[in-house]
Order: structure tokens, then sequence, then C-alpha cells
């Protein structure tokens, strides 16, 4: 790769990745998130770069891939500077060593009656925050055995378990970039479109730089999604439990995917078409049954080492906390809100909470049975619209959780959830004041734009394809 010819043939691209290392070095270690015009400066200038590398220099595969792990690295050695998430992943593994139950406790408790059940733990209470500090976890199975063994390799370091969770993370983008190529390529779709989501600086950034698990979650997801489409629904229902027990969002497929198993023209029926064996509606059910089954008993499985009566209330109460308390970064229900301040003089997000997964529910309902859901290519399109009308709706849109709608975006012609991942660094001028206080007029941009582009893509191009091939079946 450091050979001089092969850097003279690509004198462009290089110079584009290593002017991106210098600026994400500066991002990763001299910026705080207060300071946003440097912020929003960095991330456009990163987001220029990454536009050019990907449209420009598209064919070269393992140039581009080589870059993606190079970047990421920069990374490597950095304290998160946008979250403090990462301080309660280090709590929480800390207390598994320690014999706790991580679900049972919040980190308050502990500090408020003066107990320090782990190393460091007033440092860590003071990084992750008092709000993060007075909740129980929320966080699924697998991602706690991360956190364990985080823990048991860095020791008493703080550093060195942000090291630990990014070698994780960099790992499952390796995977993912490995599987998504080829679940491309079996779709017959260009195979240089999944460096939208591995080269774009919002992954980088969010992921490995600030320590999200979505890239874990969407690793498994994709790799379910892959040997599904190769017909291997059985191991295809473990990696989706995997997927879930990383972040819980996967559990919003599951309906999508009654057509996938109950309709004939997928790989589902590919062996049986080989042994001249009869598709039966009865038989794909069986094997959708079989598909839902093996998702749920692994999920169980997997939490089954912390259950216990008071954790089944904390986790229901605390995954509740993003319907019916939290808000930031929203759009829709912003609309909402403000309705019911102007009917009522409160803010209402009690009742709209209660409304949203009843929406959420009501969609995906709608996706399952009104949409063709029998080919990979639908079923994917068919996730991301789930998922989009979810965030559109939603109380709570962190930047990270825009990861799932990239990678699914990328096995599809849309583009906004790319235009949105551009977009979302607005969503950090809420902290340029100690109180954190949103500006919704920077709201009210960045959905002015991800909406325009979403209208434009999924209503009115569709129609002007239509009507410019009007014999086109589509």
């Amino acid at each position: 790769m450091f050979h001089p010819t092969v850097l003279k043939t690509n004198k462009a691209p290089v110079f584009f990745a290593l002017a991106s290392a210098l600026l994400y070095a500066v991002f990763a270690y001299d910026l705080v998130r207060t300071d946003v015009f440097k912020l929003l400066v960095l991330y456009t200038f990163l987001f220029v770069l990454f536009y050019q590398l990907v449209k420009k220099h598209s064919g070269n595969f393992k140039l581009l891939a080589f870059f993606a792990i190079i970047l990421r690295v920069v990374f490597l050695f950095a304290t998160p500077n946008l979250s403090q998430d990462f301080y309660r992943f280090i709590w929480d593994g800390r207390m598994i060593l320690e014999g706790f139950n991580p679900y049972l406790f919040t980190p308050e408790s502990f500090i408020n009656n003066v107990q320090f059940p782990v190393a460091q733990a007033q440092e860590l209470y003071q990084g992750m925050g008092e709000l993060n500090g007075s909740h129980f976890t929320n966080y699924p199975p697998v991602k706690q055995f991360i956190f364990m063994i985080a823990a048991l390799f860095s020791g008493k370091s703080i550093l060195g378990s942000a090291i630990v969770f990014r070698m994780f993370i960099i790992a499952a983008d390796i995977g993912t970039l490995y599987i998504g190529k080829k679940l491309l390529e079996r779709l017959k779709l260009p195979v240089h479109t999944i460096f939208w989501y591995i080269l774009n600086p919002f992954i980088i950034i969010e992921l490995t730089g600030s320590l999200h698990f979505e890239g874990i979650m969407i690793f498994f997801l994709l790799l379910s999604l892959y040997l599904l489409h190769q017909g291997k629904w059985k191991i295809a229902a473990l990696i989706f439990a995997l997927s879930v027990s990383v972040k819980l969002i996967p559990l919003l497929f599951l309906p999508l995917f009654f057509r996938y198993f109950t309709k004939k023209d997928n790989p589902l029926n590919l062996k049986d078409e080989l042994n001249d064996k009869s598709y039966s509606t009865p038989l794909n059910l069986t094997k959708l049954i079989g598909f839902y089954s093996i998702i749920g008993i692994t999920v169980l499985i997997l939490f089954l080492p912390f259950y216990s009566s008071e954790f089944v209330h904390n986790y229901s109460e605390t995954v509740g906390l993003w319907f019916s308390t939290f808000e930031f970064n929203a759009s829709l229900y912003y609309v909402a809100r403000e309705v019911g301040y102007r009917l009522t003089g409160y803010n209402e997000i009690a009742i709209i909470g209660k409304f949203i997964p009843m929406f959420t529910v009501l969609a995906v309902l709608m996706l399952t049975f009104l949409r063709k859901n029998n080919t990979t290519k639908q079923l994917i399109i068919s996730m991301l619209f789930a998922a989009s009308i979810y965030y559109f709706i939603s109380t709570t849109i962190h930047p990270w959780y825009l990861a799932t709608l990239l990678i699914l975006s990328v096995f599809t012609n849309y583009k906004f959830p790319l235009v949105w991942s551009f977009m979302i660094v607005l969503s950090y001028l809420a902290y340029t004041n100690t109180q954190n206080t949103e500006n919704l007029w920077t709201i009210g941009l960045e959905y002015l734009v991800v909406y325009a582009v979403f209208i434009w893509e999924v209503f009115i191009k569709k129609d002007l394809i239509k009507a410019e091939n009007p014999h086109k079946v589509y």
C-alpha cells in the first residue's frame, strides 16, 4: 500500500485520506463538544473529503478499505469527547466483576450512601453525569459481556477500557465491510456503496470515536440478513438474536419477516426448488415460527444470568423513559408537544409518549401486509421505512441512532439517511450552554432538509420516474 508506485498513481485519494486523518486527530484529541464552531467546521471538511473519496475513487475498493481502517485507528487512544455514556459502560463492567447485577442498582444509590463498589466510582459517576447515574442500566446482555471483558483486561484504567471497547467496535466495522460487500454482490448492487457507511465521518466519529455500540449491533444484523439471503434461516435467527442483545432496535423488524417466509420467490425456497419439493405455505409458516422461536429463546437465555423480578421491573421502567421522559432532537414529537402546550399549558410527553409505540406498531404492520417483502431487497427497504418512521415520531434522537438507517440505505436507492448523517451534527448545538437547552431553529433546519429529501425520494421522484416510464412494471 505504501509502495511508491501505488502512492504516485493514487495521489488524490491518498491526499484526501491524509487530510482526513489530520482532521480526525484534531477531532479526537483537541476538541470539546462545547466548542461548536470548531466541531461544525471539522465535521463539514471531513464530510467533503469523505464525499470526494467515495464519489471519485469508488473503483479502488482495497485502497478505500485500507483508509477506513486507518482512519479509525486514529481514535484508538482518545477519550470520547462528544458522549459520556462510556463511563456507564465501564461502571457496569466493573460491577459484574465485583459480583453485582448491574440491572439492580443505580450508581447514584451507591454514591449517595458513600459506598464505592468499583474502582474510581466517584470519577465514573461524575463522568457519566447525574442523569445517567440516577437510572438503572438499559444495556442488553451482549453489551454487558463486552463491558465485563473491558473491565477484566483494563484493570483500573479508564482509557484502557475505552481502548478495549474501541477494538470491539473497529472489529465489528471491519466485519460489516466484509459482509456488506458480499451481500451487495449477492444482490447485484454496486459494492462501493458500502463506503457511504464505512467511510462516513458520522460513523467513524459516533461509533469509533464516541464508543457507541450500534456498529456491533449492525454487524450482527447484516450477517443475519446475509445468511437469510442464503437460505440459512436457523443460524440467521441465532445471529439476529445477538443483534437484539446488543441493541433492542432490531425487534422493530420482526413482523416484516412474515411475508419473506411465506412467499415462494425468496431464497428460503431455493433448496426446496432444487429438490423438487412442493412450496407449501404451512411449511414456510413452520420456518417462520422456528425463526421467531430461535430468536426469542436465544435472547431469553442471554438475559437469564441477570434475571430476577426486580430486573424485569427496572428494565421495563428504564426503557419506558424513552417514551415518557427523555426529549432530545425530536421532530414530529416537538410539533405534537407544542400543540399540547397550546391546548393545556403543560408538557404532555406522558400522554404523547403512550401513542408512539402504538403508531410505530401500526406503521410496521402496514409495511408488513401492504408491501411486498418476499425478497431481501424489499425486506431491507421495509426495514429502512420502519426505522425511519419510528425515529421521525420519537421523543429522543441521539445522533448515533441514525447508524441503523445509514447501513440499511446502502442496499437501497434512498439517500435521505446519508443527508441526515450530515445534518445531525446540528444537534450538538444544544451543548453550547450549561443547561444543554436545544435551539429549535437549528433543529427545524435539520429536519427541514431531511424531510425535503425524504419526500423527494419517496414520493415525488418515484412519481416522476413512473411518468417518464409509463409502460415499465414496478
